[in-house]
């Protein structure tokens, strides 16, 4: 994810959530369709779970996001760690009606909405807190299916980030961009 300078607190973070996004995306890419739905021991979660984990909390925490409670009283979160997809177009399915949530709700709002009050299990949050908590929340997620995305796919895994061995290269190519970008101001 390129580093793209900006002042609005609503664009960054949906850019760094459509970044976990495709990040999650693309380990989920790369899991055989069997270990979708595998745990590695009785107290983890599978990538299947966690999705179905994922896709009820975008759809509590974000439908309504301004005028109701994050915490719909329809959500019975106990049951998103049962019964996961079935198949890769079932979890590909919840993991775009999630997501679909977040944008959408994100997309109607502006910077000056982020001192507004918003109640998460009738907690008063911010928006500004309330967005913190989901992006937090999402990317520990991510980093779980990507664990266990790169441990199913095993010698077959292709790296989503910068390679072992290839940070200075990164940085330098990096630092090189932004000295032509700054020459040619």
């Amino acid at each position: 994810m390129p580093h793209e300078f900006t002042d609005s607190y609503i664009r960054d973070a949906t850019r760094v959530l459509r970044y976990y996004k495709q990040l999650g995306e693309r380990a989920i890419a790369q899991a055989p369709d069997e270990a979708l739905p595998i745990t590695l021991d009785a107290e983890s979660n599978s990538i299947a779970i966690i999705v179905k984990h994922l896709y009820g909390n975008m759809r509590s925490r974000w439908t309504d996001f301004l005028t109701t409670d994050g915490e719909k009283p329809d959500r019975n979160r106990d049951t998103e760690f049962e019964s996961p997809a079935a198949t890769r177009d079932q979890l590909i399915a919840q993991w775009e009606a999630g997501w679909r949530y977040v944008f959408d709700a994100l997309a109607a709002l502006t910077d000056a909405d982020l001192s507004r009050e918003v109640l998460i299990r009738s907690e008063p949050h911010s928006v500004m807190q309330a967005i913190n908590r989901q992006v937090t929340h999402y990317s520990y997620h991510v980093g779980q299916i990507v664990f266990l995305a790169k441990h199913f796919a095993s010698d077959r895994w292709t790296m989503l980030t910068l390679p072992r061995g290839k940070s200075a290269e990164a940085t330098a190519k990096i630092r090189g961009a932004q000295e032509q970008r700054h020459s040619a101001k």
